[in-house]
């Protein structure tokens, strides 16, 4: 009886620990790679013409490696461009998953869909759904993106 009594309290005592303690490893890295990854999926789907250059700025702050060189590149092209489109548009991140994760090498991948409002300047919004996906990599401020491709409907 006593025996039993022992390995249920033991039991409970392990099953809480495992339900209310803090994550730690790759189950604490995934979750902070997917919470990075949906906000600056959103950040870089999102854009106002009456506030260009904060909004080049977030998209700078999103991305590392490759897609911030090419941002980088494209600044001046992409201010442009967004100020003659007279176009808003506000993202939101209705899903996102991890579909790789390498803690060592500071890598992951992720596929999200999105939601994007746009709105033409005096016109209704209209709705857009998207689906992408990115390539992250942890940099000295945290997961950025380093890569974000689109990915067409009917795809994988």
């Amino acid at each position: 009886m006593v025996a039993a009594l022992v390995f249920l309290g033991w039991s409970s005592w392990a099953a809480w620990q495992d339900h209310s303690g803090e994550q730690s490893g790759p189950d604490r890295t995934r979750d902070v790679v997917l919470k990075s990854a949906r906000q600056q999926i959103a950040a870089l789907n999102t854009m106002d013409p009456a506030q260009v250059d904060a909004g080049l700025r977030a998209w700078l702050d999103a991305s590392t490696g490759p897609l911030r060189e090419q941002l980088e590149r494209d600044a001046a092209q992409n201010r442009v461009k967004i100020g003659r489109s007279k176009t808003s548009a506000a993202a939101t991140v209705t899903g996102v998953a991890v579909t790789s994760l390498d803690v060592p090498a500071g890598k992951a991948k992720v596929i999200a869909s999105v939601q994007v409002k746009l709105t033409i300047q005096g016109g209704s919004p209209t709705l857009q759904r998207k689906r992408f996906e990115a390539g992250t990599a942890r940099t000295a401020s945290g997961w950025r993106l380093e890569s974000l491709t689109a990915i067409p409907a009917g795809a994988r």
